[in-house]
């Protein structure tokens, strides 16, 4: 796979208010051990606010997406305009009330929200190739593939009953497992809306990578 090359959408520095770390991390280092080339993208946007994660409280502060992503990944992390998805063979989201604040409205508007342009465009490009969507994320998949389509965010209802409202089909899943929507060539798992600990996170991640992968290798 080492020829493989892996697109990663990230959405801010810190699960409050952006990318959730640990998910970034586990991600990478899930291609990394499987010999897989990456590269790391993110909306050059203002956040939608910012969260200070000692006391859970909403600052004043103003932050940027793209340069709080470069945070996590050692400056390594370029403007999503310039993902080309021809370029790559899959797409991986990891997770994060960015996700839902950032790369999308739905933390606000629930069944009516929207994503970011950019971020829109990006992920329907890859619309026919392998993707895995982590965490918050596979709520994302009805809106972009604009069809059913099989996924999942652990167990939470009200999530679930948005994405039903909006044509998907989430299933329970636990914290160590994925679903795999064959026909679409999509994989999410739960992570941290299940996980309680790192190493719990790690087990669905880690099968996500391998299993988006293998999707990505099966022409």
């Amino acid at each position: 796979m080492a020829n493989l090359n892996v697109a990663v959408i990230l959405s801010g520095c810190g699960y409050l208010d952006g990318a959730e770390i640990n998910e970034v991390v586990l991600t990478l280092l899930s291609l990394e051990k499987r010999g897989v080339n990456y590269q790391c993208f993110a909306p050059d946007i203002e956040q939608y606010h910012v969260v200070n994660h000692l006391t859970g409280e909403q600052t004043s502060e103003k932050r940027n997406v793209l340069i709080e992503s470069a945070r996590i990944v050692r400056g390594k992390v370029k403007p999503i305009t310039e993902c080309d998805s021809s370029n790559f063979g899959a797409l991986i989201v990891p997770g994060g009330f960015g996700v839902a604040k950032n790369l999308s409205t739905f933390a606000f508007e629930g069944s009516n929200f929207k994503l970011q342009p950019d971020l829109l465009k990006i992920c329907q490009s890859f619309i026919g190739k392998a993707v895995g969507y982590i965490c918050i994320g596979p709520a994302l998949l009805p809106i972009i593939y604009e069809k059913n389509i099989k996924l999942t965010i652990g167990n939470d209802k009200d999530t679930n009953d948005i994405i039903k409202s909006l044509g998907g089909s989430p299933v329970n899943c636990g914290v160590a497992d994925v679903v795999v929507d064959n026909e679409n060539k999509i994989v999410s798992t739960p992570a941290y809306m299940l996980a309680n600990n790192i190493n719990e996170a790690h087990q669905g991640i880690d099968k996500l990578v391998e299993k988006t992968l293998a999707l990505a290798e099966h022409k």
